[in-house]
């Protein structure tokens, strides 16, 4: 998956802001030192030369040499606070070149050796976002899809009022969506080749553990299916009832319904009538 790398243009211009700000705060006080200060002009200019090429090679897309400036940042003045922002600019530099490997450990250091920076919470989406970038096609390996889900969970729940937890929560539930949709390929590979117990355990974990992904109507009717060939036909009714009952207009509902013999069709088209009486009675006003 490739989302969100507009958004974390915004979010860079913003550290940028403050990084502008730190330049023109040096240079200030480079000008009004003299005497014994001349050491510290000649560190704090070298600082600000490299802060300028870092952010020239990131504006020129040259994300690997930007980010061996500011880990030079990092190597010159590991005590200044300039070393702290290296770190974070460092690695999102890292995550626009697509090397998420470097991206990742830069943030995972950052957030151990800084857990109470202004920026942790960006440093924990920015972490995310390297596991959710390399997320794969639902026919392969899903083990950065899981890492990805970990990272957004991690960051929701340390920093639930972040700027950055709804996206957060939207990739999430896209990611879960994703997890689903494997094991959808999963169970329908297991039914169509006869493998129907296994089928059924894989649809199942779709309905238990992925309630709120798009998958479920479908899981559903899978398992009507499955029962069926089995020759259980009661617990295939009772599935096709639950998907009656919470997705009436659902095409998959509509496949299931027609697998069903007339007794059964009935006896769902009575029990929603019972339903739908009820929840009539229940909205009129008193």
């Amino acid at each position: 998956m490739h989302a969100g790398k507009c958004s974390d243009k915004t979010n860079f211009r913003r550290l940028l802001s403050t990084v502008t700000i730190l330049l023109v705060t040096l240079t200030l006080a480079a000008c009004s030192s003299t005497g014994k200060k001349v050491e510290q002009q000649t560190e704090a200019a070298s600082v600000e030369i490299l802060y300028e090429r870092a952010n020239k090679a990131l504006k020129d897309e040259n994300y690997k040499q930007a980010t061996t400036y500011f880990e030079e940042v990092e190597r010159q003045h590991p005590y200044s606070e300039w070393s702290t922002r290296a770190q974070l600019m460092g690695a999102y530099s890292s995550y626009l070149g697509q090397d998420y490997e470097t991206a990742l450990v830069s943030l995972d250091r950052y957030i151990q050796l800084h857990p109470g920076a202004e920026d942790a919470d960006y440093a924990y989406y920015l972490k995310a976002l390297c596991y959710y970038e390399q997320i794969s096609d639902v026919r392969r390996d899903q083990e950065m899809t899981m890492k990805a889900v970990r990272a957004l969970n991690a960051l929701i729940s340390r920093f639930p009022n972040s700027e950055y937890a709804r996206d957060a929560t939207l990739k999430r539930d896209l990611t879960l969506d994703h997890l689903a949709g494997k094991d959808m390929d999963i169970g329908r590979y297991y039914l169509n080749r006869g493998y129907t117990n296994a089928a059924i355990n894989r649809f199942r974990s779709v309905i238990a553990t992925f309630q709120t992904t798009s998958h479920v109507p479908e899981a559903l009717h899978r398992l009507v299916e499955a029962y069926l060939t089995l020759g259980l036909k009661n617990e295939a009714y009772q599935v096709a009832a639950v998907l009656g009952h919470n997705y009436p207009g659902n095409k998959w509902y509509e496949r299931s319904y027609e697998l069903l013999d007339e007794k059964q069709r009935q006896k769902i088209m009575d029990e929603r009538n019972i339903i739908e009486r009820t929840m009539d009675s229940l909205l009129k006003p008193d």
